[in-house]
């Protein structure tokens, strides 16, 4: 805000004054660039250039050298004055991609619906996006379809312009690098002070325009601990049937940013809360309704999922992907094993394709994790077998591990045998005698009596 509005406010504060400029500016999305920023100089906020990764750092002072705007943008800074400690780094400028691409030779151009610069750190990317204009441009490369959704669009433009296309309030303050000042537009500086997630422009048309924006909502809610803003909520009430015309594999590409950053459960019941889980998983949702047991289970496990990724362990998304699908598979199961004589596990894998080819049409879901889902899951019936080799070949399968978890959790949550749970954890830190007897195989391999050997009578007449 320019320093004589400032001045003829009185005893007006800033947060007061930015509220009253930016609550009809959020609701009327304006795009004629006529808007100044507020700019909060670097003694008056907490973001040090310690919290950005060198990388980004490089990419911004090289932009800056080279005589172009230079601004760190989004959840990076967003981050770093909630000390978060930032691990992406977005830069927006106003270079184009060629010109990015031009000062870097470790950058490759990807995109069609946005064109984008990637420049490359080893195994970090900082990406480099142009400054763009307003959306409802007429301009032969902006696209949009039937129901408002922006399908491709590569209209340039300038910072002022450009704030207006991000999503959040929270995720529109730009870094300066030249000043290390923050440059605020919609009163992201004070939402973010109290918490709230607020929709820049109309809610109505930005969610038709993207309607990946509601789970980014919910996901930020969850992640920040804040609060979604009331107008963001209707709209989502409204538009959440719209995420069945998204892209199945964008969907995939969120639902692993919804459940794997440690805020799994949080982020489940939100989802749960506005009606978009089932519009993600409507199969699972119809089964969560009815069973609380199945509900339950689901929660352990995104329990479960949120501790590992807390401890600094590794998570799969077939886990929880299986942990979804597993009563609707199951129920399958018990239909198609009636229907054709076949054992429990080869209804259970069968019933596994069929309802994962199902969920494809919402999510499409890579081989890499349905083969080893459907491995896993048709392993589950062979733990109430406990005698013989056979039973206890079952421990070098490559999938025993990720079945072993599974069947725990359904013991843990009183969908399965406490019994068997038990039998299967003791077994693997026994010794080979042990195991031998537990598995009821007699003397283990090796430690059998050998039978003395009969030896054979000379014929009387080969001596004579």
């Amino acid at each position: 805000m320019p320093d004589s509005v400032a001045r003829g406010c009185g005893l007006l504060s800033y947060g007061a004054i930015h509220k009253l400029q930016t609550d009809s500016l959020l609701k009327k999305n304006p795009h004629n660039g006529s808007i100044e920023p507020h700019i909060i100089p670097r003694a008056a906020h907490n973001v040090t250039r310690a919290e950005f990764s060198k990388s980004a750092l490089k990419v911004l002072y090289r932009l800056n050298t080279a005589g172009y705007q230079a601004f760190l943008v989004g959840g990076c800074v967003r981050d770093a004055m909630l000390e978060l400690h930032p691990k992406d780094f977005d830069v927006a400028t106003d270079a184009t991609p060629e010109e990015v691409k031009a000062l870097f030779g470790n950058c490759r151009l990807i995109g069609r619906r946005f064109r984008l610069a990637h420049v490359r750190f080893g195994r970090e990317i900082i990406e480099v996006a142009t400054f763009r204009a307003a959306a409802t441009l007429d301009h032969e490369d902006h696209h949009s379809d039937d129901e408002g959704r922006i399908l491709r669009d590569n209209v340039y433009g300038s910072i002022d312009e450009d704030v207006w296309r991000r999503d959040f309030t929270c995720n529109a303050l730009y870094y300066n690098i030249a000043d290390f000042s923050i440059w605020d537009y919609t009163g992201g500086f004070e939402h973010i002070k109290e918490k709230r997630i607020v929709l820049i422009g109309d809610p109505e048309t930005r969610m038709r325009e993207d309607p990946v924006r509601m789970l980014r909502a919910v996901r930020f809610a969850a992640k920040l601990g804040f609060d979604i803003d009331e107008p963001v909520v209707r709209s989502i009430d409204h538009h959440s049937h719209l995420l069945t015309n998204v892209p199945a594999a964008r969907l995939f590409d969120e639902f692993l940013k919804l459940f794997q950053a440690g805020n799994a459960e949080r982020t489940f019941d939100l989802l749960w809360d506005h009606g978009l889980f089932r519009e993600i998983f409507p199969a699972t949702a119809k089964e969560l309704e009815a069973d609380a047991g199945f509900m339950r289970f689901t929660r352990a496990a995104l329990q479960n999922t949120d501790r590992r990724v807390q401890e600094g362990k590794s998570v799969t998304p077939m886990f929880l992907l299986a942990v979804f699908l597993w009563l609707p598979i199951k129920k399958l199961a018990e239909i198609r094993r009636s229907e054709e004589k076949m054992s429990e596990s080869q209804s259970l894998a069968l019933a596994a394709y069929e309802v994962v080819a199902q969920q494809q049409r919402r999510i499409s879901i890579p081989k890499r994790f349905t083969v080893p889902m459907r491995e896993m899951l048709s392993l589950q019936p062979r733990f109430e077998s406990k005698r013989g080799k056979r039973a206890m070949k079952l421990l070098e399968h490559r999938r025993f591990r990720a079945a072993y978890d599974f069947m725990l959790l359904l013991s843990e949550t009183g969908i399965g045998s406490e019994d068997t749970a038990r039998f299967w954890t003791d077994v693997q830190t026994q010794s080979a005698q042990e195991r031998a007897i537990s598995f009821q195989l007699g003397e283990p391999k090796g430690q059998k009596k050998r039978r003395p050997r009969r030896r054979r009578r000379k014929n009387p007449a080969q001596n004579s």
